[in-house]
């Protein structure tokens, strides 16, 4: 498609591109991250747009790392920003970090 040039994005896109991320959160927090933290889950099930999605991955985080330890946590939280590459302003999207490094 995008060598057909710019494509317009239609909300039913935007709403795909939306569900997808949640999709891909959700499958990230898998069963184990429903059972134990139902909050977090509900959070991003029930999210209005990108943005809400954006603000809730520090809680993500938390529960990632819980899960599986803070390296691989910021593995699979770098996953998940790149699926939000389009849809956020300038002003919210992620920067690199020092503590990458």
């Amino acid at each position: 498609m995008a060598l057909l040039g710019p494509v317009e994005v239609t909300p039913s896109m935007l709403e795909d591109r939306i569900d997808d991320i949640r999709q891909f959160i959700l499958d990230e927090l898998g069963e184990f991250g429903e059972k134990n933290y139902p909050r977090i889950t509900r959070r991003v099930r029930y999210a209005q747009d990108a943005q809400g999605l954006w603000y809730i991955r520090g809680d993500v985080m938390a529960v990632l790392a819980a899960m599986h330890g803070e390296t691989l946590a910021r593995e699979k939280i770098e996953r998940i920003n790149d699926k939000f590459k389009g849809l956020l302003p300038r002003g919210l999207c992620s920067r690199p970090s020092s503590l990458t490094t």
